[in-house]
C-alpha cells in the first residue's frame, strides 16, 4: 500500500478522539474534580493505544462484502480449520467458511519503545506460516518522525517489520532485530518468499523518495528475526508496460509499486502479482521470472491481470484445495473512498496465472 492522492483520503480515518478529550481537560466546566481526572486517565490510556488498533466491538456473522478492509490477506490454517484475514489497519477476522466473519481482533503487539513509537499506523499486514510458527508481515509508520523531504513530499518513518506468534490467532510480538530495512528509506508491503530453503523479504521501496518505486528483496535469518544480507533490486515501476500517469501532459508509466505476492504455476514458473495505477484507477499486473529464480530478470506482462479497480492481491488455497485471489476495490461513499475485500477464482495449473470469475462463498 503506497501513497496516492486517492489513498491519502484514508489518513483522517486513523485519527482518534484524543483532541476532543484534550479540549475537555484544557477547558473544564463545572464538572467535579474526579470527572476531570477520569478524562485525563482515559486520554492517557487511549494515547498509548495504536490508533488503528483501538478496541472495537467484536462482531459476528459478518458477510465479507460488509467488511471495510484494504490489502486483504487470508491464511487458511488447517490445524484450526479456520480462515484468518488481516490487512491495512492490522486487525484480524476469523471465518470457518469464508462466508461469515467474526472480528475485528487486535493481534499486533508492537513495542512502544521501538522506532515505531506508541501509535504506529499499520498497512498491508500479512500472515504466513513458516516452520511451525506464524508470522505477521506488515508496514508500520511512525508519523511523529520525518526522515526526508523530496519536493513537496514530507516522508514519514515507514518500514516493513515482522512479528511472530505460536498461533495463527495471535497475539503477534516483536522478535530480536529492531529494524529490517534502512531507517532512511520508506519501505512497505513486505511479503515472504522461500527459495532453495532460504527465506526472503520482498518489499516495495516507496516512490515518494526515489520517484520511481521499486520492488526489492533481502534475505532473512532462518527464524525470520531480522535481515541476513543486503537488498537487491528486482524491478522498477517504470518497467511496467500497462500502468499510466500523466507527467507534464505526457503519458508515462506510473511511479507506484504496491503489494508484491509471489507464486509458482503448475509448470513451476515463478510469477509475481503487483499493483500500480492507470491514471486514477487501481490496477494489478503480473511479472514472470525468466530464470525461475527470485533474482530474475523479471518480464512484465503487457496487460493487467485483474479488472480495473481491483488490486493488492494475494493467493491462497481453500481447505477444499481451490485457489483463490483476495483483492480489494475502491468505492466512493458520500465523498469518501472506501475499500472492500473481494475474492476471485484463479487457475494456476498451466504456465500462467489465470483469473476467473468473482468467487462468492
Amino acid at each position: 500500500m503506497s501513497i496516492h492522492p486517492m489513498k491519502q483520503m484514508m489518513v483522517p480515518t486513523q485519527l482518534t478522539h484524543l483532541d476532543e478529550q484534550q479540549n475537555k481537560v484544557a477547558h473544564p466546566s463545572t464538572s467535579l474534580l474526579k470527572t476531570i481526572l477520569l478524562i485525563i486517565v482515559l486520554s492517557v490510556t487511549c494515547r498509548n493505544l495504536p490508533a488503528q488498533n483501538q478496541p472495537q466491538a467484536i462482531r459476528t456473522d459478518i458477510p465479507l462484502d460488509s467488511i471495510r478492509l484494504s490489502d486483504p490477506c487470508i491464511l487458511a490454517d488447517k490445524s484450526t480449520s479456520m480462515y484468518y484475514m488481516t490487512g491495512t489497519g492490522g486487525m484480524l477476522w476469523k471465518s470457518k467458511d469464508l462466508k461469515k466473519w467474526t472480528g475485528p481482533y487486535k493481534v499486533a503487539m508492537t513495542d512502544p519503545t521501538s522506532w515505531m513509537g506508541d501509535n504506529p499506523m499499520i498497512w498491508a499486514a500479512e500472515l504466513h506460516e513458516y516452520k511451525g510458527r506464524f508470522y505477521y508481515f506488515a508496514t508500520f509508520t511512525n508519523r511523529a518522525v520525518k526522515i526526508d523531504t523530496v519536493g513537496s513530499n514530507i516522508i514519514e518513518r515507514r518500514a516493513c517489520h515482522v512479528l511472530v506468534s505460536d498461533s495463527a490467532a495471535g497475539p503477534y510480538v516483536p522478535m530480536k532485530d529492531p529494524v529490517y530495512l534502512p531507517a532512511n528509506m520508506p519501505t512497505l508491503d513486505g511479503t515472504l518468499w522461500v527459495e532453495e530453503g532460504k527465506p526472503y523479504l520482498v518489499y516495495c521501496y516507496e516512490w515518494l523518495q526515489n520517484l520511481d518505486g521499486t520492488i526489492e528483496k533481502i534475505q532473512l535469518k532462518p527464524d525470520l528475526s531480522g535481515p541476513d544480507g543486503h537488498s537487491k533490486l528486482l524491478f522498477k515501476a517504470s518497467d511496467s508496460p500497462w500502468s499510466r500517469e500523466k507527467v507534464n501532459g505526457k503519458d508515462v508509466p506510473n511511479k507506484v509499486t504496491d503489494g508484491p505476492w509471489l507464486f509458482r504455476t503448475g509448470t513451476g514458473r515463478l510469477g509475481m502479482i503487483w499493483t500500480s495505477w492507470i491514471y486514477d484507477v487501481y490496477t494489478q499486473g503480473v511479472a514472470y521470472s525468466k530464470t525461475g529464480k527470485l533474482d530474475g530478470p523479471w518480464e512484465q506482462e503487457k496487460a493487467p491481470i485483474t479488472p480495473p479497480n481491483f488490486g493488492h492481491g494475494m493467493l491462497f488455497q481453500t481447505f477444499e484445495g481451490k485457489w483463490l485471489m483476495s483483492v480489494h476495490s475502491h468505492k466512493s461513499v458520500n465523498g469518501r473512498t472506501m475499500r472492500y475485500p473481494h475474492l476471485f477464482e484463479t487457475d494456476l495449473s498451466g504456465d500462467k496465472l489465470v483469473i476467473g470469475k468473482p468467487y462468492l462463498p
